[in-house]
């Protein structure tokens, strides 16, 4: 199995020095962070630029990560929606990459939960359907502070869309949070898994924010996630694809990268092997 590394790990580094550093570290694969990737063309970049440098690297691009609030659903904004769903997809097709994420937030949050699933039910079906045009795949992120965070609602998602390209990225830290469990994983259907967010951190206290540069501030290992039965669960599964690793920490963020990467490459690997 491979790993990635996802460039919110990396936070400071600008796109190309993801690459670099990431092959130093040993990786196989990025899963890249959106905004470098848009800062990058903004400021005169190609996408055959990137594509050079990480073929020079020896890596593969697995994720683009995120087309972010899927939620939007009044008109204007949902035809915005649209408009950055064919750009990213274009993006990621240009790249090699297969699969993208789709990241909701909290803007529906206040509806009946009803309309909740009636509005990403059309938003992910009508992204699905760009998608296909160009070999993408989009993976679910099932954020624990958003009232659409549950197993339950992707699949709901899955039957209503009837789309092969809709699947969920199965994060251990919004999964742990929610209350999902390492069997809830292991019984997935791997059609379904098109990836692994590999992390750790801790739920809030009462009264506490949902701020993940606080709750997830800690090397994987540090946190309150049973990390190796969360990872048995994953083989349970039968998903074969690969494993990225998603450091959410401000005060790791100011490590030299240098030296955080490898670290957090090792850390990944032990835990991707069977035990015994």
């Amino acid at each position: 199995m491979r790993t990635a590394l996802h460039g919110i790990s990396s936070f400071h580094n600008n796109l190309i020095t993801d690459i670099r550093v990431a092959a130093q570290a040993g990786f196989d694969d990025l899963e890249i962070f959106y905004p470098k990737l848009a800062r990058y063309l903004a400021c005169g970049g190609t996408l055959e630029d990137v594509r050079q440098h990480v073929n020079a690297a020896g890596l593969r691009v697995s994720y683009v990560s995120a087309l972010d609030h899927i939620e939007r659903h009044d008109s204007s904004e949902f035809e915005a929606l649209l408009q950055e769903a064919r750009k990213i997809s274009r993006e990621a097709e240009a790249l090699g990459a297969a699969t993208v994420m789709v990241l909701p937030r909290n803007g529906i949050d206040h509806l009946p939960q009803e309309r909740i699933m009636d509005i990403m039910v059309r938003n992910i079906g009508a992204i699905a359907a760009i998608g296909r045009d160009h070999g993408i795949r989009f993976m679910i992120e099932l954020p624990a502070f958003t009232q659409f965070r549950t197993l339950s609602q992707a699949q709901e998602v899955f039957d209503r869309v009837g789309a092969p390209n809709i699947g969920v990225v199965v994060d251990f830290w919004h999964f742990h949070a929610v209350g999902a469990t390492p069997e809830d994983v292991a019984r997935l259907d791997p059609a379904r898994i098109f990836g692994v967010h590999f992390c750790d951190g801790r739920r809030p206290a009462a009264g506490e924010a949902w701020d993940e540069t606080v709750l997830r501030s800690c090397l994987p290992g540090q946190g309150e996630i049973d990390l190796p039965a969360w990872s048995e669960a994953v083989r349970a599964s039968g998903y074969k694809g690969p494993w990225s690793i998603e450091l959410i920490s401000p005060a790791l963020w100011e490590q030299d990268p240098q030296d955080l990467l490898p670290k957090l490459q090792t850390i990944l690997r032990s835990h991707m092997r069977p035990v015994g």
